[in-house]
């Protein structure tokens, strides 16, 4: 019993002895944070004050030396200050805060009973996945509870294990869902804010958004702010109550914004040659890993499933935001793990995403400004690694864009195309579209949504929509002619200004003939007038199921948010017809109305019927009841 006795003591004491050690260590780790003067000049992680857990984890993922933004930001957050870090693509920002993350919760001994501790912002899921996964590399000796928090997981789960978190990384949507429909979510203690893409989240298209997660936190909390183009706004700073922030831009001062490694060039390519001019790359490039940015999901829809068909040589994958997580974090991680391969992509990737061995990015479309193409060129050259990037600009864009890169340091020089390697595939799409209904739809989405996003930038220097060739641009997708835009016309009588009124505003309308006029067309004539009409896509089939007074484009192109920029082709009502009294209804001929008011017509006569007579009908759709005799 004594015996006993005295080991319980001795391990009570082992205990207190510890725990006495561990206070001392924190104390000691506390006052030499504090002073980030006298690390000004480290250069590994292992200089720093920080835990031995946090330094086994750093071991353990064989990070060793710290980059310039590492070196000048760790330092400052760990004194818990708020900081604005700006450094160049790949330079190693993650890190930076990361690790301050880890080291202040330790410091106060965080536990699950003390709730969510740190939040990590980021813009998209896939740069927050790629945040989680290095959280979990270097702390993994740590004892903290931590999460993902983003669109396209089960909600319900989510709100089960919220509660229980102390670091939680998400996106802006997401998080503010919980915050109205998780009871047991507190963030009342929160410790430390931090946004990844801090420029990104801070605008327009995340505004409303952060305004309402921001009002929910917390005043008195540490905040960093870490972004490849970062903000000096004051109104961003007063949203986020900084207090005294450290402003830490590491290529400030440098005579260029993109890494010194990146080669940068660009190639004047007309608007219907831009996909003779990509596939012409991949086939050159076969041996590389490329990344190729677009500007709407569908365009990067359309070239994937065309270029599938055609057979580069070269895997080609496609990301975009309207796939569904699952799909994406797949596709993430296959072209992580290629080694040669294609990523048609929109700028869901363009950033902080970092996907190791990228040789080069190509943007087949034009940017919206200077600091979306220096996130995009991002993807290649990372710590210093080599990289070549590829920006292919209608004439119309030319001057604005590279006016913009001059004002943002972006070195960038014009190459000219080897007509000679040039391949021309306008003939195969042409085939691909008139075989198949599916991937004609695709390329008219393709098409309205290009010509929307340009009509929608806001820098009208560089994106002039009506100096688009739209007929050549069509044809280049293998269509037969180009869809109908109504903002297009719109955009051309502005230019054109004041007109006479007897003028038409296009040559084919002068060229319709009168016979042509009365001749109504409906939906169903120009199905059954296609070729091919056993090869039926389900989009086809759901626009030949619509009922309504609106007329699908020729082809059957017919979308919720395209609708608002197709024009309605014409159709001459027969009003005379519809003035007329029921009984003259009754002798219309069926060449003269459309086939479904004629279906209308049967339904409610059948209606009318007595019940039990059999009616068959004549082929000018007049019913007629059928004579039985009596057995």
């Amino acid at each position: 019993m004594a015996k006993n006795k005295k080991q319980e003591v001795q391990k009570v004491n082992a205990k207190l002895v510890k725990r006495a050690k561990d206070k001392e260590t924190l104390q000691d780790l506390e006052e030499k944070a504090s002073h980030p003067e006298n690390y000004t000049n480290a250069k590994l992680f292992s200089e720093l004050p920080l835990t031995e857990k946090t330094k086994k984890g750093l071991d353990r993922a064989n990070f060793k030396q710290m980059t310039e933004i590492q070196r000048k930001g760790i330092p400052l957050a760990l004194a818990k200050r708020d900081v604005l870090g700006a450094a160049k693509t790949g330079s190693g920002k993650t890190l930076s805060f990361l690790i301050p993350v880890l080291e202040i919760l330790f410091r106060q001994q965080w536990n699950v009973a003390d709730g969510l501790g740190a939040l990590i912002i980021s813009p998209t899921r896939e740069l927050a996945v790629q945040i989680f996964e290095v959280l979990k590399k270097i702390g993994k000796s740590h004892t903290f509870s931590a999460g993902l928090i983003i669109g396209g997981k089960e909600f319900k789960v989510e709100q089960e294990r919220i509660s229980r978190m102390n670091i939680l990384v998400c996106t802006p949507g997401r998080l503010l869902q919980h915050m109205d429909q998780s009871v047991g979510f507190s963030y009342d203690n929160l410790q430390m804010l931090v946004l990844d893409e801090a420029d990104r989240i801070m605008d327009m298209g995340f505004q409303n958004t952060m305004n309402a997660i921001l009002e929910n936190l917390p005043r008195s909390r540490q905040t960093l702010m870490f972004s490849a183009t970062q903000t000096r706004s004051v109104k961003d700073l007063a949203r986020l109550s900084l207090k005294d922030p450290e402003y830490v831009a590491v290529h400030e001062k440098a005579e260029h914004s993109t890494p010194k490694t990146l080669s940068q060039h660009y190639v004047v390519a007309e608007l219907h040659k831009k996909l003779d001019v990509l596939f012409s790359f991949i086939k050159t490039h076969l041996k590389n890993k490329t990344i190729v940015f677009l500007s709407s999901c569908k365009q990067a829809r359309f070239v994937y499933e065309s270029f599938c068909k055609l057979q580069p040589g070269v895997p080609v994958m496609h990301l975009h935001g309207k796939q569904k997580q699952t799909k994406r974090v797949e596709i993430f991680r296959k072209f992580t793990s290629s080694q040669h391969a294609v990523l048609l992509c929109t700028d869901i990737a363009a950033r902080g995403l970092d996907f190791p061995a990228v040789d080069w990015v190509l943007q087949l479309d034009c940017p919206e400004d200077a600091d979306t193409y220096i996130h995009r060129v991002g993807r290649t050259a990372r710590f210093d690694a080599d990289g070549h990037a590829l920006l292919i600009m209608v004439p119309s864009e030319v001057e604005g864009m590279l006016e913009e890169l001059k004002k943002k340091r972006v070195p960038i020089e014009e190459i000219k195309i080897r007509t000679s390697k040039q391949q021309s595939i306008q003939k195969q799409l042409q085939s691909f579209c008139f075989q198949n209904p599916e991937i004609k739809y695709l390329a008219q989405r393709a098409f309205v949504a290009y010509m929307r996003s340009v009509y929608l930038q806001r820098n009208k220097k560089v994106f002039d929509v009506t100096a688009l060739p739209a007929e050549e641009f069509a044809h280049s997708l293998g269509l037969a002619g180009a869809p109908k835009i109504k903002f297009v016309k719109k955009t051309e009588k502005k230019s054109m200004g004041p007109q006479e009124p007897k003028e038409s505003d296009s040559e084919d309308e002068d060229e319709e003939s009168e016979d042509e006029a009365k001749q109504q067309k409906t939906k169903y004539d120009r199905m059954f007038q296609r070729k091919n009409q056993d090869i039926l896509s389900e989009h086809y089939n759901k626009l030949v199921d619509y009922e309504g007074d609106k007329m699908p484009l020729t082809g059957g192109v017919e979308e919720d948010d395209d609708e608002d920029f197709l024009t309605i082709q014409r159709a001459n009502h027969d009003l005379e017809s519809e003035a007329s009294s029921g009984e003259e209804m009754n002798q219309i001929e069926g060449e003269n109305i459309s086939k479904r008011k004629l279906k209308m017509t049967k339904k409610e006569r059948i209606k009318n019927m007595p019940r039990g007579e059999k009616t068959v009908f004549d082929e000018e759709g007049n019913a007629h009841a059928i004579l039985q005799d009596s057995l």
